[in-house]
């Protein structure tokens, strides 16, 4: 197997407090040696690649994609999917469960996991159904599941409305040993709505969806896992209450996290004018107060996972009248440069902070970190992304990977790229 020797970058690395110019050693597809200081590897028999003035970080890891297999191929595939993950500098996702059928069973988790192997780029791990066909009725064969090798469990596109389901669900993940990530939509508050509840939104004469609908099922989950301590996460939020519940349920310490998507971080509900689908997404597009409590919340360490919802849809899907498009929004290929405007351009953290969030604490909520993945520790997978964060570029749909186009950041000028992205040292 190849080895390779990146050379006199900014190593960064949360898990082992490492913030330094050095070297990293990629050898038999491992971790195999990193120095603190530049030159300190010796190059034999090893492709070099110098690395000065570009960033040297654990492989991004993103918990939260849509990859839309099976049965939604015409939007995305799981191979189009990980490669659109490469090309982003992401060499671990999760996919959701909102495929047809469902991901409610061990065979389908295994399906995924087959057809990730077979793509033979990013890793694929599977986050299944926590209720059969995400109907929010009956619970799924969550143990089977994880067996299978599912790493957490949502019904990601629903919200859990019943709370006597909603319990057994926490209950079922707290004995399995998997996170509960629930896509917090109260469904009697947002029927027939398709942006924020706002002037706007009034104007263009579409559903409001209130920031309530997001609040009220996350405050009552909280409620419910008081008394359960499973491990909850509360996916793409959108509103300043909400940060303020999870801020609150973290000081009494409930095992809680929650995860901010980029286009929450710098988009506000006004992207929606002149009916533009692109900008239409679950939960909706905001005001700019939120994006901002939502900004201040990830610098105080609230919100400690980012995640794009890199959701696929097709030009035709995404060309119908506003009301009735889908939902969602394409992100793996230029998150990380989002993510340094929204949060790093703007001083709420600095650039290990970001890296931390993209690596470390996404492989923690997951379990992933047992692997040894979202780290640059010795023996660990050789999963490492090379950014460059001075590259200047703009956002053009006809170079993506992605099998979709659906994104309101075509033509945006941005700053920082992944350069290269190795898995197992490849």
């Amino acid at each position: 197997m190849a080895t390779t020797l990146l050379r006199g970058g900014r190593v960064i690395c949360a898990a082992s407090g490492l913030d330094a110019t050095a070297d990293v050693l990629l050898a038999d597809g491992r971790i195999a040696a990193v120095s603190r200081t530049r030159g300190e590897l010796p190059a034999t028999g090893a492709e070099v690649v110098e690395c000065e003035g570009l960033l040297v970080v654990p492989g991004l890891i993103d918990p939260h994609v849509h990859l839309r297999e099976p049965g939604g191929e015409h939007k995305e595939t799981i191979a189009t999917g990980v490669a659109a993950a490469i090309a982003g500098g992401f060499t671990s996702v999760c996919c959701m469960p909102n495929t047809t059928p469902c991901l409610d069973s061990a065979p389908l988790v295994e399906f995924v996991r087959m057809r990730a192997r077979e793509a033979g780029l990013a890793r694929v791990f599977v986050a299944g159904a926590a209720t059969v066909g995400r109907a929010g009725e009956q619970l799924a064969p969550m143990a089977s599941m994880a067996n299978a090798g599912a790493v957490a469990f949502t019904d990601d596109g629903e919200g859990i409305a019943s709370a006597q389901v909603m319990l057994r669900v926490l209950q079922m993940a707290k004995a399995v040993g998997r996170p509960f990530m629930q896509h917090c939509q109260e469904p009697t508050l947002t029927q027939g709505a398709s942006m924020n509840a706002g002037p706007l939104q009034a104007k263009l004469g579409h559903g409001g969806w209130p920031a309530i609908a997001e609040e009220l099922m996350l405050e009552r989950d909280v409620m419910l896992n008081r008394a359960v301590g499973a491990r909850y996460h509360a996916q793409h939020l959108s509103a300043a209450g909400s940060a303020d519940i999870l801020r609150r349920a973290r000081a009494a310490g409930q095992p809680v996290s929650g995860e901010a998507s980029p286009h929450h971080l710098l988009l506000t509900d006004a992207e929606c004018a002149g009916d533009r689908t692109d900008a239409k997404m679950n939960p909706p597009l905001r005001t700019a107060s939120d994006v901002q409590a939502l900004r201040q919340a990830v610098a105080d360490g609230v919100i400690d996972v980012l995640a794009t919802d890199h959701a696929p849809h097709s030009p035709a899907e995404k060309a119908r009248d506003f009301a009735s498009a889908p939902f969602g929004i394409i992100g793996l290929e230029h998150a990380l440069p989002l993510y340094r405007e929204a949060l790093v351009d703007s001083g709420a953290i600095g650039w290990p902070r970001l890296v931390e969030l993209l690596t470390l604490q996404p492989a923690r909520l997951l379990g992933l970190e047992t692997m040894g993945l979202g780290t640059l520790r010795i023996g660990a997978p050789a999963d490492v992304t090379v950014i460059d964060p001075d590259a200047r570029w703009t956002v053009d749909v006809s170079d993506l990977r992605s099998k979709s186009r659906n994104t309101p950041f075509t033509g945006r000028a941005l700053r920082g790229r992944a350069v290269r992205t190795f898995v197992d040292g490849k």
